[in-house]
């Protein structure tokens, strides 16, 4: 699946906005946050992974979601592949993310920690009961 851009959504209105914190150790990541989507709040967790070493780090993102027209879309895995490997240092960033049902989150980032990457992470987002 390719990292969508900017391209993806131009032109198009969000469908709701997400928020989330994760922490990585080690490659691997956990977390939890909201999606505000038609008047209404869905919480969820998440679980994540970093392809490489890894390290420490906490990520808090928030911002838009693209192309969800029914929350059961929402779940899944998400994936972006940031092409590029190297040393994730604390800092403000943006992610891309897409699941397979075509939902796309475009998020704005702030992390503390290093992290290595070799360029992909993905989430897997389950709704809270």
């Amino acid at each position: 699946m390719k990292t969508p851009t900017e391209q993806n959504i131009q032109g198009l209105t969000p469908s709701g906005t997400v928020s989330l914190t994760e922490t990585f150790v080690a490659g691997a990541g956990a977390g939890s946050g909201s999606l505000a989507f038609n008047g209404r709040t869905y919480r969820f967790q998440l679980i994540g992974s970093v392809l490489g070493p890894g390290g420490a780090d906490r990520i808090t993102a928030s911002g838009e979601v693209y192309k969800l027209t029914k929350v059961a879309d929402f779940p899944g895995r998400y994936t972006q592949s940031s092409g590029s490997a190297g040393l994730s240092q604390s800092g403000e960033g943006q992610l891309w993310l897409e699941n397979g049902a075509g939902v796309i989150m475009h998020l704005y980032s702030t992390s503390s920690g290093v992290l290595l990457s070799l360029g992909k992470e993905e989430i897997f987002i389950r709704l809270s009961d």
